[in-house]
């Protein structure tokens, strides 16, 4: 028997033993491989959309706010046409020119306080909006949008409302009511019609068009109007709320681009993907980077700016959160109170309010931070006492506002602190100059006057000498008429005392008068008061007066002590241009009222002078300025700042035989108009 071959070397390695793994490695760099592909891919088309969809929000943001300008555009025109609006012919020719240049607006109606219409004017680019279907039956938004009007006192959109047309189709159209106003009250109203659609088509531009249909929707998404021929794909909308005074539009953008196509956008990711994936993703990586660190830095300036902004204020600044608590304040509120940062956050009562007044303080702040977040507050500042540190009391001004973080949620208040203590001082010292100037006017006026009444008492004076010297000759010789004859001068010296003090008690009166607040009173009762002084001159200077007031005369609401003070000027003034050139027979002095363009009363004093050289006249308001040798410049520019501070104007004008000046008052309307 042959003995067994020896057994084959067994080596360590041999080299058909990996073949079966390799295709799987393959297969395995092949997947992933096609995953990153695809991955890129899928990034690739939606990066796409989100450009498309960006492209889309951006266009439906740019539009709504064209929108809302457009709408501004119609309020201000609307507001206008109620201000120029005169007779109904004036109105409808303001109201065709408005519909010319706004050709969204359909129809403007001229309402009354009652909201009846007492005017309409169509467009003249369309049908009218009412000839088929009346505007009776269709103005329950008009009368939505008046009443929130009213309510508000300023201008109101309503709800939109289907208009049918003669042809059998309609178009969607909104009523915005105007209210009108004249002193403070309502008088009426302007009401458009704006037609959605040409809203549209006036507003959108003719890029836009092509490539967007653009429409009005309903929260639900019924369409209210639409603009263009283009329609959209459906895919990439966008829509935005048009924030109208009143109320609001939905408005819908919607992108006439589909989904980017697969096989494109495939050939280019397999062509390119394998060979420039790695080097765009690095430099996706660069440029990111490099975005970060500007962004960081751009954030970093700006935070830095922001501080400095606030450390160089002088207004002192103040940040609340909701229950109350101070989170920020800038230097210049530490500097205003004497507390610091930190003490002030730290105190669970600001320490800067008086004590006396911490229970009103919590409670206004308490009733301020229940303003519910949907509410918007009002902007109007309060002022109010803070206390310093060392107990000193100071006013301030403060202003709110609600303080909404980025993602808009209302995180609490912003206020703005203004020291109003050196206003406070200034006005102060401005009124005690105005009560000085007021008093060396008066006492000007008086010291003027002291020869008329030195030339008006003597005569009852002497009259009165005259009658006692002989009552006293009576008496030495008495005689069977004496009794009668001194009864007669007795009579005599007290009607003559009686005059005397007449006169004395017109000019004590005048100069007396030192309340300062307002008062409504007729304008007859202003003439009234300076005739006794006016007349003091005029028999002086041998003057005649002629008064034309009417029945009933305007009632203003004036300082009745320094408008006397303004007419017993002009009427001096106008007595002493008569006295060089004029002929007694002609110094004729009228004082005239009238009622000028409705709300204004107008104050007449006219002389029979030689009227006023051009080069006076150039500087005749100007202060200290006099043609007086007397005279101290102050009358006339004293007489235009009274005027000016009572809403009115004053001016002059030569005539063929003197002058007359004119000041006008705002008029008082009557109750009920």
């Amino acid at each position: 028997m042959k003995p067994p071959a020896p057994a084959a070397p067994v080596f360590p390695y041999e080299p058909d033993s990996p073949r079966p793994r390799r295709p799987l490695l393959w297969a395995a760099l092949v997947a992933l491989l096609a995953v990153a592909q695809t991955l890129l891919v899928v990034l690739t088309l939606r990066y796409e959309e989100a450009r498309v969809q960006d492209r889309t929000d951006e266009t439906a943001g740019m539009l709504a706010g064209e929108l809302k300008r457009r709408a501004q555009q119609v309020l201000q025109g609307l507001q206008a046409l109620g201000l120029r609006a005169g007779s109904t012919e004036d109105w409808q020719g303001e109201a065709d020119a408005l519909m010319r240049s706004l050709r969204e607006v359909g129809r403007i109606e001229r309402r009354d306080r009652a909201g009846a219409v007492v005017g309409a004017a169509d467009s003249p680019f369309r049908v009218p909006l009412f000839q088929h279907w009346p505007r009776q039956e269709m103005e329950v938004e008009a009368e939505v949008a008046c009443a929130a009007a009213r309510r508000m006192m300023s201008p109101a959109f309503g709800h939109s409302q289907f208009v049918p047309m003669a042809n059998g189709h309609g178009v969607e159209v909104v009523d915005v009511c105007v209210p009108q106003q004249d002193t403070g009250q309502l008088v009426g109203f302007v009401v458009a019609s704006v037609v959605l659609g040409t809203l549209l088509e006036e507003t959108r531009p003719a890029e836009l068009a092509r490539r967007n249909e653009v429409s009005f929707v309903e929260p639900d998404g019924t369409r209210l109007a639409r603009a263009g021929s283009v329609r959209g794909a459906g895919v990439f909308i966008a829509e935005r709320i048009v924030d109208l005074p009143g109320n609001g539009l939905q408005l819908r953008v919607d992108a006439v681009e589909r989904k980017p196509s697969l096989i494109p956008n495939l050939a280019v990711a397999l062509v390119l993907g394998l060979s420039l994936g790695l080097f765009g993703v690095v430099l996706l990586l660069v440029r990111d980077g490099r975005r970060r660190a500007r962004a960081e830095e751009a954030l970093a300036e700006a935070l830095a700016f922001r501080k400095a902004m606030e450390d160089s204020l002088i207004t002192g600044v103040r940040a609340r959160d909701r229950q109350g608590r101070i989170v920020h304040v800038n230097p210049a509120f530490c500097s205003m109170v004497g507390y610091s940062e930190d003490e002030l956050q730290a105190a669970e009562v600001p320490p800067y309010w008086p004590p006396e007044q911490v229970a009103n303080y919590q409670a206004r702040q308490a009733e301020r931070l229940s303003t519910s977040e949907g509410t918007e507050p009002s902007r109007e500042g309060y002022e109010t006492v803070f206390m310093r540190k060392d107990g000193e009391r100071f006013p301030v001004m403060v202003y709110e506002a609600p303080l909404v973080d980025s993602v808009g949620k209302h995180k609490g208040w912003m206020s703005t602190v203004v020291d109003v203590r050196d206003q406070r001082r200034m006005e102060d010292l401005a009124r005690q100059q105005q009560e000085r100037l007021q008093a060396t006017a008066r006492l000007a006026s008086v010291g003027e006057m002291a020869s008329l009444l030195s030339h008006e008492l003597n005569q009852p004076l002497s009259a009165i000498a005259s009658y006692a010297t002989g009552s006293i000759n009576l008496m030495e010789q008495p005689d069977a008429d004496t009794p009668a004859m001194l009864q007669q001068a007795m009579t005599r010296i007290a009607e003559q005392a009686e005059r005397a003090g007449r006169v004395i008690k017109s000019v004590h009166d005048f100069v007396r008068r030192r309340h300062q607040a307002h008062e409504v009173v007729g304008a007859e009762l202003l003439i009234e008061s300076v005739l006794p002084l006016v007349r003091l001159q005029a028999r002086k200077s041998g003057a005649r007066l002629e008064v034309d007031v009417p029945k009933p005369a305007p009632r203003v609401r004036v300082d009745r002590t320094m408008v006397e003070q303004v007419l017993l000027n002009l009427a001096r003034n106008g007595l002493q241009a008569m006295e060089a050139d004029t002929p007694m027979e002609d110094r004729v002095l009228t004082l005239r009222v009238s009622r000028v363009q409705g709300k204004w009363a107008a104050f007449d004093v006219i002389d029979a002078g030689r009227g006023i050289p051009p080069e006076v006249a150039q500087r005749l308001f100007t202060p200290f300025f006099t043609t007086k040798d007397e005279g101290m410049g102050l009358g006339l520019s004293l007489c235009r700042t009274v005027i000016e501070q009572h809403g009115g104007a004053i001016d002059f004008e030569n005539l063929a035989r003197g002058t007359a000046f004119r000041f006008t008052l705002p008029v008082l309307a009557p109750r009920g108009e």
